[in-house]
């Protein structure tokens, strides 16, 4: 096999801005900025914006848009298809 086709796999930190939360996981991406974890090693961190952990849709604090109208007009529209 050929050296150096794949890139490096190791412990990142991705660390979410929005909520504080911080997972330790493995990765092909790296940065410069380290954290020290809670096992007393040094981990590169990665900041993303938005996680599982504050995404609206997991935390169960998504808005539901009423949507009844587009309902209506789609049943409407599509009564008639597929009947002869």
């Amino acid at each position: 096999m050929k050296s150096n086709t794949h890139p490096k796999y190791e412990a990142v930190v991705f660390n979410d801005l929005a909520s504080g939360e911080k997972v330790l996981t493995r990765s092909t991406r790296s940065s410069n900025k380290t954290i020290e974890w809670e096992d007393g090693k040094t981990y590169p961190v990665i900041d993303v914006e938005i996680s599982a952990a504050s995404h609206p849709f997991y935390t169960g604090k998504q808005r539901i848009m009423d949507s009844a109208g587009r309902v209506e007009r789609f049943n409407a529209r599509f009564k008639n298809f597929g009947k002869k």
